[in-house]
């Protein structure tokens, strides 16, 4: 480097080592001569409209370094900064500048780098939401545990006032909602203790055909038809019987309650060829794989709540919880699975779940 800050490089040396990055360039005259792709990219800004304009058609943040790269006469390195990209997004990139020069070494424009932390920013919320979340976990785990040990107590208690007085007006209350709280208490422990799934071979369909039998009151009550469509051959896979059902409960009551009378529940299975599943199940893109789908013609679920069901406690239901889809999903992560889900408002909602097929004899 050079004691006026130049680096004796000139323009196309520097481009040709930053064809990796966003990169944009103006010359003495603060006019833009550069516009790359990947910059584009970043900006949602298009090279056509900017090039050989001036510098002021940039992002007010781009303007402030260039000037002050010209201002010192010395390149930027490493500064975040924050930007309104072109569709409203917010961006958080890492910007770097450096001065170009001429023939004889003097500066003659600025080249601005753009690196993308959008991304390294999401993650780490993300991280930081994911401690949090783990904390709440342990939290609620010894909270579920001390109230599951009081509520013996308590319970012991209740019954043996109900057996003395049983036409107490609020006896069936007060038996109702011990059941509740028992029942809440009980998913909190399932949902932030560690599951310990038993594998073993099982049919899916016969699984299918016992969970809806299951809730067939409910469905008669509601006038809601069930259409089956188990087309899935082989359905053999290796699961937990027990956690897989109750998964499946929690999708049937999910599509009950968001249907009135004379709804539709479809459960559907299917084999996917390897490279049908494979983006969503990589380390199975060598065999086929399971796809159950379980649909209703509900009331739907709007978009903004749609990429929030499988939050703990999220929930719009008056006496939710917020756990059963959470649940749900991790028992299906626990067998090597995935699942997704699609809405349309007063149309229905769709959960798709992938599981990986068992060979015969296995």
């Amino acid at each position: 480097m050079t004691d006026d800050g130049c680096e004796g490089l000139n323009f196309a040396d520097a481009l040709r080592g930053c064809l990796a990055c966003g990169v944009l360039a103006v010359n003495e005259r603060r006019t833009l001569t550069a516009f790359n792709a990947p910059a584009e990219k970043l900006t949602r800004l298009h090279a056509r409209d900017l090039l050989h304009e001036p510098a002021t058609a940039l992002p007010a943040a781009f303007q402030q370094l260039i000037q002050e790269t010209f201002a010192t006469g010395r390149p930027l390195s490493s500064r975040e900064i924050f930007i309104t990209a072109a569709d409203g997004s917010q961006l958080c990139l890492c910007a770097s500048t450096t001065l170009t020069c001429n023939p004889k070494g003097r500066p003659d424009g600025v080249i601005l780098v753009l690196n993308d932390l959008t991304a390294v920013a999401r993650l780490e919320q993300n991280l930081r939401q994911l401690d949090r979340l783990a904390s709440i976990g342990t939290l609620s785990a010894s909270m579920g545990h001390e109230i599951k040990n009081a509520l013996v107590a308590v319970k012991t208690f209740v019954d043996l006032l109900l057996r003395q007085n049983p036409e107490a007006e609020l006896a069936d209350i007060v038996a109702r909602e011990m059941r509740r709280i028992d029942s809440i208490v009980s998913q909190m422990l399932r949902f932030a203790g560690p599951a310990k799934p038993t594998f073993a071979p099982l049919h899916l369909h016969e699984l299918l055909d016992h969970s809806l039998h299951l809730i067939i009151h409910h469905l008669e009550g509601k006038k809601i038809t069930v259409h089956r469509a188990f087309a899935a051959v082989p359905d053999l896979l290796k699961g937990d019987r027990y956690q897989l059902q109750q998964a499946f409960i929690n999708l049937f009551f999910n599509a009950l309650e968001a249907m009135g009378p004379d709804g539709q529940l479809i459960v559907a299975t299917e084999i996917l060829p390897p490279d049908a599943a494979a983006p969503q199940l990589p380390a199975h893109r060598t065999q086929p794989v399971l796809r159950v789908t379980v649909a209703d013609t509900g009331v739907g679920v709007p978009p903004e709540n749609l990429g929030r069901l499988f939050e703990p406690f999220f929930t719009t239901k008056p006496q939710g919880t917020g756990l059963g889809l959470p649940i749900t999903r991790r028992i299906i992560q626990e067998h090597s699975g995935v699942i997704t889900v699609g809405s349309q408002l007063n149309r229905g909602t769709c959960f798709n779940l992938l599981l990986p097929v068992t060979a015969a004899g296995h």
